[in-house]
């Protein structure tokens, strides 16, 4: 007989869930304690020195100052540091040795970011962020038994292609930090065991993953829409299903993040029971985790102001300059996002834009992308890659071209996801289908 541990664990995820309703009204304040509280822990550090920290920590609202003192950077314009850090150096952007780095895609050069992971960043903000998604779930969904079965967390690895760091220092996918680093007592609760969910190969990796799972009680997924749709259809190819519902009966939640899910919506509903399933969004980044949503029947995501971060928004269409704190925005406006963060980034931009949905409290929508790439399966398909493979496609077929653009295919019906390519030839090759393998070949490599 299956225990049911949600009434029990209930009440601690709804006093989470209760904190965020006094948002409406206090987020300035909760703002900048949380400034305060960060300038105050880095004043002893290279980067709070060089910027007079310590004074900053002491004034009731240090924004302004802190705003003209520091300068808005893109991750180029850290790169050195972090890889000091990365090399064993102490002390330059946040306290301490920082010994995990989050790789992620780069949007310049074709160059891999690795944005550290410190340990006040893993326990007030990414680890806290992960509650947020079961307290709201939990609090709309009076009979969930989320706490009957397990989690089907779906992560990446420790695969990296920096080979040069400190000892100790780690390099891999952030999830594959939140898997190693987890409190043990979760492993209670979800599925794969750890071995498994950090392979780094994923053709050894897929089968085994949905082995582990098949016959297991899910009652939730967390991951990729993409990559989690992968495993779902290996799962039912081995057990001879035509819904993942016939497999999983007691599955009710999927949180997913890190793209968008309108594309794949459909397909979810109809491999799941739709009397019994939910879909709940998260923000959740390299960088940190920024936004959740609170309402089933509003798809904008609450945005997280209590969990180490504090937030600046530049409105991206060019009518009012320079970025705003979270108490000037305005909704219905797109804003580039900036943040300060227990990770050691000061006033960092993601690169991403939100719309501002609600401003008390501050509810957003992602909006997109300040650079051009696509990201619709979880592949970040930069300018720079598609470049290089359209170099090495001309250069083995004597094709040359004067245009092109690419854009995503949206798996359906059971077909894959792909990419279509649309070119405008100077000299078109003798054979097309050569040139789309190369290409492809190419971009795989990169």
């Amino acid at each position: 007989m299956q225990i049911d541990f949600t009434p029990l664990v209930r009440p601690y995820f709804e006093r989470l869930a209760r904190r965020t309703d006094a948002w409406s009204a206090d987020s300035d304040a909760l703002q900048l304690s949380q400034l305060r509280r960060l300038l105050r822990m880095a004043s002893q550090t290279e980067t709070g020195r060089r910027y007079g920290f310590s004074e900053l920590a002491a004034m009731r609202n240090p924004y302004g100052e802190y705003r003209s003192r520091v300068p808005a950077v893109i991750y180029e314009d850290i790169r050195k540091q972090v890889m000091r850090m990365v090399n064993g150096e102490r002390d330059i952007l946040w306290p301490g040795r920082c010994r995990n780095y989050a790789q992620s895609s780069g949007t310049s050069g074709g160059k891999s970011k690795y944005v550290p992971i410190t340990e006040e960043g893993l326990r007030g903000n990414h680890y806290r962020g992960a509650k947020d998604p079961v307290a709201h779930y939990l609090r709309q969904v009076s009979g969930s038994r989320l706490f009957a079965g397990k989690g089907f967390i779906l992560g990446g690895s420790f695969a990296s292609e920096l080979k040069t760091h400190a000892r100790g220092v780690r390099v891999g996918d952030l999830s594959a930090t939140l898997i190693e680093r987890i409190n043990p007592l979760a492993n209670l609760v979800r599925v794969p065991d750890k071995k498994t969910a950090l392979l780094p190969d994923w053709e050894k990796k897929l089968p085994l993953l949905a082995r582990k799972a098949m016959d297991e009680n899910i009652t939730n997924i967390s991951g990729v829409p993409s990559w989690f749709l992968t495993v779902i259809r290996e799962v039912m190819k081995m057990k001879g299903a035509d819904r993942i519902c016939d497999v999983w009966p007691n599955l009710e939640v999927f949180f997913h993040g890190g793209i968008s899910f309108k594309p794949y919506r459909e397909e979810y509903r109809r491999l799941t029971d739709p009397g019994k399933m939910h879909f709940l969004e998260t923000y959740n980044a390299s960088e940190g985790f920024f936004a959740v949503q609170n309402d089933f029947n509003d798809p904008a995501m609450l945005l997280t102001i209590d969990s180490d971060v504090f937030y600046e928004f530049i409105p991206v269409d060019g009518a009012v300059r320079g970025p705003r704190p979270i108490w000037e925005l305005e909704k219905g406006r797109v804003y580039e996002l900036i943040v300060t963060s227990s990770n050691g980034l000061w006033r960092y931009r993601l690169g991403d834009t939100v719309r501002v949905e609600s401003v008390a409290p501050v509810k957003i929508t992602i909006a997109g992308r300040t650079k051009s790439f696509i990201n619709a399966f979880g592949e970040e398909l930069m300018e720079d890659n598609a470049e290089r493979a359209m170099a090495a496609a001309c250069d083995g077929t004597g094709a040359s071209l004067r245009n092109y653009t690419a854009a995503p295919v949206y798996s359906e019906n059971g077909r894959r996801g792909r990419h279509q390519w649309l070119v405008e030839w100077e000299k078109a090759p003798e054979d097309v289908k050569a040139f789309a393998a190369i290409l492809d070949g190419e971009l795989q490599k990169l």
